[in-house]
């Protein structure tokens, strides 16, 4: 996001914590170049979740007001009270992408915590907001229906067309099965119903004629849960058919997503699903659950099987999916058309349009 609105002409400076971040004894606090952004990072000082950063609130009240607009990214944690407190104190413009955390679904999750985080942090910070980013239709619905919010604006997540177009290098990557095969390309989290998924597979792959093919789930998560799912896949056959290839980055990657026949993301929730439109844009059709906020557009474009998350729908959506190329392939055609809409120029300039309004609002 911060590249293409860089190409779009916009002045970035990226301000976050060190959490999940190889810094490499880059000085804290100083401004460096991070993946061609120009990144200021900060020290967690405690907090796995709620992340303070008494340094960072402090380089924030000293130096927001250079800023025309701030562009918070989450709710419930320390660096973005610390980014509305300052802004507000200082006049300064800004919008609030939830990633879903206020929907429904989001805010029944830890709901003792979120709910006293809201009162006390959260509602001023929202409606101290001159916009509200959210990334669907849904989520925004959701949203505003449960906490009573009005300003909020749709622009969705873009795609890298790089893990479209790219020419890889097929020796250094870890390499796909060669049979064909239903991809899961995500954080393995109890919120994904993969155990679900995982025994409608097997009583799919039970009739001869599927039994070349694979489940493939790529990710990493809880240690607990993941060792529910490799439980669920360790016994004769299952361990034939069900592979846990790790978390997947960069060439393997994309390696895996091109060569998928499906991506299957039966979540209980999902705000976007950035997986689901990466794999779209590489011809691949998909198979979700309603509770995926991208799905209506998916059921009204013809790229994939919406299904609920139910063991006996999803066996029925998986046997219908992995029956038909011809089927697979239009649907994948379709998907790879509706994904021309979410490129990141493209989203780059609707996210300027919302700063616009914004600022000649402000």
């Amino acid at each position: 996001m911060c590249r293409a609105l860089q190409e779009q002409g916009v002045e970035i400076r990226l301000i976050t914590t060190t959490d999940g971040v190889d810094l490499n004894g880059t000085a804290l606090g100083t401004p460096v170049d991070y993946k061609n952004v120009t990144t200021q990072f900060f020290p967690v000082q405690w907090g796995e979740s709620f992340k303070y950063s008494k340094p960072m609130a402090s380089w924030l009240d000293d130096n927001v007001g250079q800023f025309d607009l701030v562009h918070i990214h989450a709710v419930f944690n320390h660096a973005c009270v610390a980014a509305a407190r300052a802004c507000r104190k200082h006049h300064v413009p800004y919008v609030v992408r939830p990633l879903g955390t206020l929907d429904p679904w989001g805010m029944s999750q830890k709901r003792l915590m979120k709910t006293t985080f809201w009162h006390v942090s959260g509602k001023r910070m929202m409606r101290g907001a001159s916009a509200v980013h959210y990334t669907t239709r849904a989520e925004k619905q959701g949203a505003e229906e449960l906490l009573s919010l009005n300003h909020g604006h749709v622009v969705p997540l873009g795609i890298d067309l790089e893990i479209v177009d790219a020419l890889l290098d097929q020796q250094g990557a870890t390499q796909p099965p060669a049979q064909p095969y239903v991809l899961v390309l995500s954080r393995l989290h109890p919120k994904k119903r993969l155990e679900v998924l995982i025994d409608a597979f097997l009583k799919v792959v039970e009739q001869p004629e599927f039994r070349e093919w694979r489940l493939v789930l790529a990710g990493d998560g809880p240690a607990d849960y993941v060792a529910v799912l490799r439980n669920k896949a360790s016994s004769e056959p299952a361990r034939e058919y069900v592979l846990f290839p790790g978390w997947l980055d960069g060439e393997a990657k994309k390696l895996f997503l091109q060569r998928a026949s499906v991506l299957a993301l039966p979540s209980h929730r999902e705000n976007f699903g950035l997986c689901v439109m990466e794999a779209l844009a590489c011809g691949i059709p998909v198979i979700v659950s309603p509770q995926v906020n991208l799905s209506e557009a998916i059921e009204a474009a013809g790229a994939g099987w919406i299904v609920d998350l139910d063991r006996e729908d999803l066996t029925a959506t998986l046997r219908e999916a992995l029956s038909s190329e011809a089927e697979r392939l239009q649907r994948g055609k379709a998907g790879k058309e509706m994904s021309a809409r979410f490129t990141w120029p493209q989203v780059a300039c609707e996210i300027l349009d919302m700063y616009a309004k914004v600022l000649t609002t402000n």
